[in-house]
């Protein structure tokens, strides 16, 4: 369930009772008149089945709430209540299938802010795998993977996309091509420092690197690895089982593909430059076509859900 704190001012105080109501799933309200300050108003308690949610959400931001007053929503973890219990009972669905637009939106727009945090994990797990494509260390390469933020801004493009919000898609498009470039250029200049302390070589660049070769080689299969891993990451954002992701994002070679290009620009290794490049575009649309059908086709089914459970209640 999900638990919700309100601050109702009091020309509102009305129809957000009614909205409470009316929503089914809704239990556990509490009304605190006139406890809030600033803004000024009643605060309201109350918990949602996570299935009701997005209904609830939508019709207080419709009120006006958002603008007069505040809506705070928390992950409630354990319920001990026959009323929670009845309220799931009631509410559409189940709860891993709910998809509540308001946390999928709040979470994607700050994944998606190009922020110093971002450049430095962005920047470090690229130098990281380029050290793992000069080693052909396939543990160094799935360290990398596991560091890069990228996921954050190509879920907000999805997001972006399917809502028709221009700002998040312009804002997470600045933050992974953006990021994207800053992280290749920094890597070519640590190549080439790492090549001027002799820790790097072109040889072994060139050699034979049985675990990192498909890097720059990429061919059908990359495309279909990197839409099964949009569609699992968007599952797990949209489910909150954000433990997924880490699966995730050891699936697809979008930081070592930009790695191994930086490392190819360094050495003026213009095949594997291309290579990779191709690579990294195959991964990056691969995961937003698939993050959008993704978002389209659970937009659809729980509407079809809420549509079967209006009329069979």
């Amino acid at each position: 369930m999900l638990h919700l704190r309100l601050i109702v001012p009091a020309d509102l105080r009305r129809t957000v009772a009614e909205i409470l109501d009316d929503c089914v799933g809704v239990t556990h309200v509490v009304r605190l008149p006139d406890a809030a300050v600033r803004p000024p108003g009643d605060v309201v308690l109350c918990d949602v089945a996570r299935e009701g949610a997005d209904e609830l959400l939508g019709r207080l931001r419709a009120s006006g709430l958002p603008e007069h007053g505040a809506i705070d929503v928390a992950q409630l973890q354990l319920a001990i209540s026959a009323a929670a219990r009845e309220a799931e009972r009631l509410a559409p669905g189940e709860s891993s299938d709910a998809l509540v637009w308001e946390a999928v939106s709040e979470t994607t727009h700050e994944e998606s802010a190009f922020s110093y945090t971002y450049l430095a994990f962005i920047v470090t797990a690229t130098m990281l795998a380029a050290c793992g494509v000069v080693l052909d260390s396939a543990v160094l390469i799935v360290g990398a993977m596991v560091v890069g933020p990228e996921f954050g801004p190509l879920a907000g493009i999805c997001v972006a996309l399917v809502q028709r919000r221009p700002r998040l898609a312009l804002r997470s498009l600045v933050a992974l091509l953006g990021g994207f470039v800053v992280a290749i250029a920094l890597t070519i200049l640590f190549s080439l420092m790492m090549d001027g302390l002799g820790l790097f070589t072109v040889a072994d660049f060139d050699g034979s690197r049985p675990n990192t070769a498909f890097i720059w080689q990429p061919d059908a299969l990359s495309f279909v690895v990197a839409f099964l891993a949009g569609v699992a990451g968007l599952l797990s954002l949209t489910s909150a089982k954000s433990g997924a992701l880490v699966g995730v994002a050891i699936s697809v070679t979008t930081v070592p593909a930009a790695a191994n290009a930086a490392v190819a620009l360094a050495y003026a290794q213009v095949a594997q430059a291309r290579g990779s490049a191709v690579q990294l575009l195959i991964n990056l649309s691969g995961i937003v076509v698939a993050g959008v059908l993704t978002l389209v086709v659970q937009r659809a089914a729980w509407r079809l859900i809420r549509r079967r459970h209006a009329a069979a209640g």
